[in-house]
C-alpha cells in the first residue's frame, strides 16, 4: 500500500465507522459510502474490507482536505434523515483529531439545519472555518 491509498482507506474507514455509530448501517448509506469508494479509485474487494478491518486514522495533510472530508461525515450523517446522538460525537471528536477548530465544527453542525437537505454550500463552509482560523 502506499501513501495515497492509506488516505483514502482512512478517510472512508471513517466515514464507515460514522455509518456503524448508530449501530445500523442503511442501505443509502451503503451505496453512498461505495459510491465515493468508487470516486477515489478504491475497488469493491479493497472497500468491502474496510467493514472488517481496523484502519488506522490518517487524516489529510491539508487543512481543505480536512474541511472536505468533514462535509462528506456531515452528508453521510444526513443521508438518512435520522441524526444520532452518537453520530454528532463521533463527528466531534473526528474533527478535533483531524485539527479542525472545536467551535467551526459545533457552527457546522448548527447552521446544517438552515439549509436544504442540511448540506452548507462550499462558499459558506469554508467562510465557516476562515472566521475560526489561528
Amino acid at each position: 500500500m502506499n501513501e495515497q491509498n492509506d488516505e483514502k482507506f482512512s478517510l472512508l474507514a471513517q466515514l464507515i465507522q460514522l455509518a456503524k455509530a448508530d449501530n445500523n448501517v442503511r442501505e443509502v448509506e451503503f451505496g453512498f459510502l461505495l459510491q465515493l469508494a468508487a470516486q477515489l479509485g478504491v475497488t469493491k474487494s479493497d472497500f468491502k474490507q474496510l467493514f472488517e478491518k481496523n484502519i488506522e486514522f490518517n487524516p489529510p495533510k491539508l487543512e481543505f482536505q480536512r474541511i472536505i472530508q468533514f462535509q462528506r461525515l456531515i452528508l453521510l450523517m444526513n443521508i438518512d434523515l435520522e441524526i444520532d446522538e452518537k453520530e454528532i460525537i463521533y463527528i466531534k471528536n473526528l474533527g478535533i483529531r483531524m485539527g479542525l477548530h472545536p467551535s467551526a465544527t459545533n457552527e457546522v453542525l448548527r447552521r446544517m439545519h438552515d439549509f436544504e437537505n442540511k448540506v452548507i454550500p462550499p462558499d459558506q463552509l469554508i467562510a465557516i472555518f476562515k472566521t475560526y482560523h489561528n
